[in-house]
């Protein structure tokens, strides 16, 4: 399955760092399966839909031991719950007939992790896979670097843990190599980061020969991110890969049509999906105060700011630096879609290339189409930003302008708490935006 993510690496928040960049996001197995047929070590793995099936994909793989993982598209699964009870969603056994237990708790049960809100994600199948012993874990990625212009290897000792907390705890047990895209990777560049990432000997021979095929694959599938965790070695010296995250340019759509037929429609946020269609960033979160920003940058500042005052970004949206009218009203459609979510709107845009009247004008036509009784607080900066305040001001509705961005996060974030006060004393308070 594949879903529409965003992808910049090394940030605060994974899922909504970089939604300027969008992307298409493999599950798991798929992603070693393109591995696989590319000639780069993987362990042997099977994929189940029922838990009926998964003795005879044991017998299969071979051996005693497996790991069960579930297959969704969200990181955090290890320390993840089930509806279903089940805490995790990567699970070590030791026999067919515990494999086959794991799995009838995960599929078609949601998964909650940090990364998937409270709803959680259905678990459709399973991915068994067979138990290697690595003697020692390491971090790879490759991932488009704007700074750089390219390609960037990235690389730790460190392997098996959440990347993030090592860049926060020891920045410096991170190697990052940019690679000209035009000249592609050479042996020198791959043993240099082998070695940098503390492969030694052989082992380091073949983690270089690894990191060329992976950079082959990365360039070959029109990749914004190629992500291993773990690298492993095993107490052979053999060097493979134990995980694959794996990301599509959503620009390549038309040159990897094999890639994009896996999608599996059914899992994909459906708002996310309706974005994607509008050309707009958009990823739901699990707030309660709806924003509509330009720039993934302000996006972030503007949620970040929206947390300082007590309140919780309902979504993530970015409308980008072109957007029309139809855009901009589609995308506060989009914001509303869930009427018991959304309390108050925050809309920041500071206008470069994005005109501010644009903005105004698909506020007031989503307002109107809408009948939006929602307390709407609207900070404008920027190009024709005189004639936005011009347009709202003539609109004949109540959207409640501010010109500083901190006073308009307290204004909306008060505004939010006094809808759901309402709502918890049964008081109906509404905010109506016709005069």
């Amino acid at each position: 399955m594949l879903s529409r993510a965003n992808t910049q690496f090394l940030g605060s928040s994974s899922r909504v760092l970089a939604a300027s960049i969008r992307s298409l996001m493999l599950q798991e197995h798929q992603g070693m399966t393109v591995l696989k047929q590319n000639n780069v070590k993987v362990p042997d793995f099977a994929v189940v839909r029922n838990a009926n099936e998964v003795r005879s994909a044991c017998q299969k793989i071979g051996g005693s031991d497996y790991v069960v993982k579930a297959q969704v598209l969200a990181g955090g699964r290890g320390k993840g719950t089930f509806k279903s009870g089940l805490q995790g969603g990567v699970h070590i056994v030791f026999s067919p007939e515990e494999a086959e237990s794991k799995a009838s708790q995960m599929i078609n049960s949601e998964l909650v992790t940090l990364q998937t809100g409270a709803a959680g994600q259905l678990c459709k199948e399973v991915m068994v896979v067979k138990r290697m012993y690595p003697r020692r874990e390491y971090y790879f990625s490759i991932a488009l670097d704007r700074s750089a212009s390219g390609p960037m290897l990235i690389g730790s000792s460190k392997g098996g843990m959440n990347i993030e907390e090592v860049a926060k705890t020891d920045p410096y047990a991170i190697v990052k190599i940019p690679v000209d895209a035009r000249t592609g990777i050479t042996p020198e560049i791959a043993m240099e980061c082998a070695q940098k990432m503390s492969f030694t000997g052989e082992s380091a021979k073949q983690a270089a020969n690894l990191i060329t095929d992976l950079y082959k694959v990365f360039m070959k599938s029109d990749c914004t991110l190629l992500e291993i965790n773990p690298m492993a070695e095993d107490l052979n010296g053999e060097v493979f890969c134990m995980d694959c995250k794996f990301l599509v340019d959503d620009n390549a759509e038309y040159r990897q049509k094999a890639l994009y037929d896996l999608q599996d429609e059914a899992l994909v946020n459906p708002l996310e999906a309706r974005a994607a269609r509008a050309n707009l960033n958009y990823i739901n979160l699990d707030g309660n105060i709806g924003c509509m920003v330009n720039g993934a940058g302000l996006a972030m500042a503007t949620m970040d700011i929206i947390k300082l005052h007590g309140g919780e970004p309902a979504n993530f949206l970015d409308v980008g630096g072109g957007a029309t009218v139809e855009q901009v009203s589609e995308a506060f459609k989009i914001i509303t879609a869930d009427k018991d979510k959304v309390d108050a709107i925050l809309v920041n845009i500071f206008g470069g290339i994005m005109r501010c009247d644009v903005i105004a004008q698909g506020i007031i036509k989503a307002a109107e189409e809408l009948k939006l009784k929602l307390p709407i607080v609207v900070r404008l900066q920027g190009t024709k930003v005189e004639d936005a305040k011009a347009l709202i001001a003539t609109s004949g509705l109540k959207i409640l302008p501010c010109d500083n961005l901190d006073e308009a996060a307290k204004m909306v974030v008060k505004l939010s708490n006094i809808v759901q006060l309402a709502r918890a004393a049964s008081v109906d308070v509404k905010f109506e935006l016709s005069i």
